[in-house]
């Protein structure tokens, strides 16, 4: 097995590369080198996105063959992970950020949890046994079959979300110490085409068996997932980073210190605020229509199979798309394409708040929402690794996420409420979706004016601690 090479700044390898290199940081990698960073880098993607596609779904067919209640599949697939995210995001970022280890800041969070999601998912395959065995053990104080399934279930579920929520949180910061900045565009449409094509898999082949045969889908996913995770790991080779700035020079001084550099640098800059007010209302104003489609597409007389169809289309559309948008990131920027296509989603959706009354209508508006969002997702992927600090890039990406998670747990209860008051007015959720989509958009503007003023495209420096800096450091 031959390592990926990437050759080290401060090493004379010049006469060894051929044509174009690309530098990241100390990393610097010929054509074909850049093409081996893709392949594993792509492949270990598969292997996250064919888990991610398939084992949610999967555990929600089998949470409904073991009888769970609505609100306790709600729990378990949607507040269990989130809260498990928002706690673990911060906290594992910043230690990543400041760990330095002969392996590199990243991989040792990427492997260390890797077996607990393998036999978690293991686990699950063979849960039936598992809470047949707790309810022969325990007997007489056995609260029944049943309930020993679904204990058995949820606390597997939980471990298999704990190590996800880790590797979750590093994988982005992963990416963005050894992808150049040059080409992280188009890397990102492949990403999403990867994702695409996983989705497509497992729709089109797996779902329909996973009600009789999850056995095998959380056996055959789980191994996959391991092997192919562990592969990228030990084929991409990380850099060297400085050391990092020292948090405190007493133990008194330094049991907060963390938290107080943490909220400081994060959420005292006003760039960074106007960064995640954008990144997040326009990753909200897609959720009123997205949390209530189905229920929108049956209430106007629309069939599931058609409906199906729209996804279908829009999937492969976005799946065409995806690296031509790519490309686009790396030429324009991603900030100039977010305001573009932020702005023809407010359309879209003050259009279907309009005119989606019956299938025909609606069918127009959900596809432009479905092809927008899509777009949107694929020409922003790289956004926060072209603003935020670099060598601080998984603290910054937790925090925008920790408020990101905050929202999404009030938004979908707003609409939904909205609605039942409304009596299932769902013109209201492209209303809502074109309402968020206006203030994300006016948030983006705000962001590019002073994204030009800090250097633009060309010499953007990422400012720290509320100071704008006006030349370039070791973290832009």
């Amino acid at each position: 097995m031959v390592m990926l090479q990437a050759a080290s700044s401060d090493e004379n390898a010049a006469d060894k590369q051929v044509g174009k290199t690309w530098r990241v940081g100390t990393l610097t990698y010929t054509r074909a080198g850049l093409f081996l960073l893709f392949f594993w880098l792509l492949f270990g993607d598969f292997a996250i996105q064919l888990k991610e596609r398939s084992d949610t779904a999967t555990a929600q067919i089998v949470l409904d063959t073991l009888d769970a209640s609505d609100l306790l599949i709600g729990l378990i697939i949607g507040s269990i992970p989130a809260a498990i995210g928002m706690i673990l995001g911060p906290i594992i970022s910043v230690k990543s950020d400041r760990t330095r280890t002969r392996w590199g800041r990243r991989v040792p969070y990427l492997l260390i949890p890797l077996p607990i999601v393998v036999l978690a998912m293991l686990g699950l395959a063979v849960t039936p046994h598992i809470g047949a065995w707790l309810n022969e053990t325990l007997g007489a104080d056995s609260p029944g079959l049943k309930a020993c399934n679904l204990i058995a279930f949820t606390f597997l579920w939980v471990w298999f979300e704990f190590a996800s929520a880790i590797i979750n949180a590093i994988f982005g910061g992963f990416v963005n110490d050894v992808v150049p900045q040059e080409v992280i565009g188009r890397f990102f449409g492949l990403f999403r085409m990867i994702s695409l094509a996983a989705g497509i898999i497992y729709n089109t082949f797996i779902i329909e068996h996973a009600q009789h045969h999850y056995f095998w889908i959380f056996l055959g996913t789980g191994l996959f997932y391991g092997i192919g995770f562990t592969a990228m790991c030990f084929m991409v080779r990380e850099g060297k980073y400085p050391p990092p700035q020292p948090l405190a020079e007493s133990a008194h001084e330094g049991r907060f210190q963390g938290l107080r550099v943490y909220v400081k640098e994060c959420f005292t800059t006003p760039y960074y605020l106007w960064v995640f007010a954008a990144y997040i209302l326009c990753a909200l104003s897609f959720a009123p229509v997205n949390s209530f489609s189905v229920f929108y597409a049956m209430h106007i007389g629309l069939s599931l199979d058609q409906y199906g169809n729209y996804i279908s289309i829009s999937y492969l559309v976005s799946f065409v798309l995806a690296y031509f948008l790519g490309s686009l990131a790396d030429r324009f920027h991603p900030v100039r394409l977010a305001v573009v296509c932020i702005g023809l989603y407010a359309c879209v959706s003050f259009f279907g708040a309009s005119y989606a009354t019956d299938p025909n209508t609606f069918g127009i508006a959900f596809l432009g929402h479905t092809i927008i969002s899509g777009t949107y997702f694929t020409a922003t992927a790289s956004i926060g690794q072209r603003l935020y600090p670099k060598l601080k890039f998984a603290q910054f990406a937790s925090a925008a996420g920790l408020l990101n998670a905050l929202c999404f747990m009030m938004v979908p209860p707003v609409v939904g409420y909205v609605l039942d008051l409304s009596e299932q007015l769902y013109q209201l959720t492209f209303l809502f979706g074109g309402i968020l989509a206006s203030f994300g958009l006016l948030a983006y503007l705000m962001v590019h004016r002073e994204f030009m003023r800090l250097g633009g495209p060309k010499n953007y420096v990422a400012p720290m601690s509320g100071k704008t800096s006006t030349t370039p450091t070791s973290e832009s």
